[in-house]
């Protein structure tokens, strides 16, 4: 979906641009993603998971920039990407319409700056603009500070999957399911 960039002022002065992300930016976006999946082990991820050529994700972002019920939007500041989010529909069966999936990750050295709270407000208001009425979401039972970003903009807990992720250390973790009202 395309939507009109937007400015926010950061928590340290700088700012911050939100927009949608373009088959233009397939080559940063395979960097940022790849580091990210570095950074934190909450990421769905490995690093060697990111596999994409520039032309394959040049055609996914087209895709989806395309896409009227789904959003990605990338956070650029002083030039260079902070962080990314999406929303996408789960399916198509109508009995499941109304809800949408949300996923976010920033660089470490943007945490903590109203980034990410800009971006689920952002995402919240496309995804209205769509005609979603719910959005989803998963996180990692470790993961407390997402957990605590997400119950700041309005998600609630609802779930749990047991062992729903394996590390490469042999290690379970479960997922946390969390939703919000539209």
């Amino acid at each position: 979906m395309r939507f009109a960039p937007r400015e926010i002022i950061l928590k340290d002065g700088r700012t911050c641009i939100l927009r949608p992300t373009a088959p233009e930016d397939s080559e940063m976006m395979i960097h940022y993603m790849k580091d990210t999946a570095g950074e934190t082990e909450y990421l769905l991820r490995y690093p060697d998971e990111v596999t994409y050529t520039v032309e394959a994700e040049r055609e996914i972002l087209g895709r989806i920039l395309d896409d009227p019920s789904s959003v990605m939007m990338v956070a650029i500041v002083d030039g260079r990407v902070a962080g990314n989010c999406s929303i996408s529909g789960i399916g198509s069966k109508r009995k499941i319409l109304h809800r949408c999936s949300m996923a976010i990750a920033l660089y470490r050295e943007f945490w903590h700056l109203g980034i990410g709270t800009a971006m689920i407000a952002c995402l919240a208001e496309l995804a209205r603009e769509i005609g979603y009425q719910q959005m989803d979401l998963e996180v990692v039972e470790e993961n407390t500070q997402a957990q605590a970003l997400y119950a700041k903009c309005g998600f609630i807990e609802s779930g749990r999957r047991h062992r729903a992720l394996r590390f490469d250390d042999g290690s379970f973790h479960d997922e946390i399911l969390m939703y919000r009202e539209l």
